[in-house]
């Protein structure tokens, strides 16, 4: 299956999103330098794991996406946008 079947079969289900819709192509592409960034991501994640913290809650899917961000980071893509975790299997 190529990229785009992938895209048009995961889009209509619980995986379809704005970014699924409208950025899948520079995605296929290897194009990152469009939205939000990595390193922006990954503050606003230390914030909310910080938070969690201090009130004793564990957030073990936040600390997972956020160790998969730090992949990305390590690979160069801080100012990648976020949908540059697509990297950490296209790019080993």
């Amino acid at each position: 299956m190529n990229g785009e079947d992938l895209i048009e079969t995961i889009s209509k289900g619980a995986a379809g999103s704005w970014q699924m819709e409208n950025r899948y192509k520079t995605m296929l592409d290897d194009e990152y330098e469009f939205g939000f960034a990595v390193d922006w991501m990954r503050k606003d994640l230390g914030i909310a794991k910080e938070e969690a913290s201090r009130n004793g809650v564990a957030m073990p899917l936040v600390d997972m996406v956020d160790s998969f961000y730090e992949e990305v980071q390590g690979m160069g893509g801080g100012r990648w946008d976020t949908s540059s975790l697509l990297t950490r299997y296209t790019r080993r």
